[in-house]
């Protein structure tokens, strides 16, 4: 097997990634998200000739060191790292503004 075991590697990273933060990304331009998957993908795909199949280890050792530094964040802040809850709060520590205060127009809170 060859370079597929790495793109299913990111092809279920990005599937679960994408789903299980989406409540973390709401107001992220779509840009930015597809830059992050594009990096992540460029460095998996790139590693890949120089060290083979550990490729995903590297990755997969960067996506835990996110995950742990997301949970610690979230708690230090008091925001539940599974649900972006208290909403406002998450909004208000993002810099975002809170669609009530957008004003006329604003699509409503999730």
């Amino acid at each position: 097997m060859g370079i597929e075991l790495e793109l299913g590697f990111l092809l279920a990273a990005q599937a679960l990634g994408s789903e299980i933060f989406a409540p973390f990304e709401v107001e992220t331009p779509p840009w930015k998200k597809i830059l992050k998957w594009a990096l992540v993908a460029a460095l998996t795909l790139g590693l890949y000739p120089l060290v083979g199949h550990w490729a995903i280890l590297v990755t997969a050792t960067l996506g835990l060191m996110g995950l742990t530094f997301h949970f610690v964040w979230c708690r230090k802040h008091g925001i539940d790292p599974w649900q972006a809850s208290p909403r406002r709060r998450y909004y208000e520590l993002r810099g975002w503004t809170w669609p009530d205060e957008a004003g006329p127009g604003a699509a409503a809170a999730p």
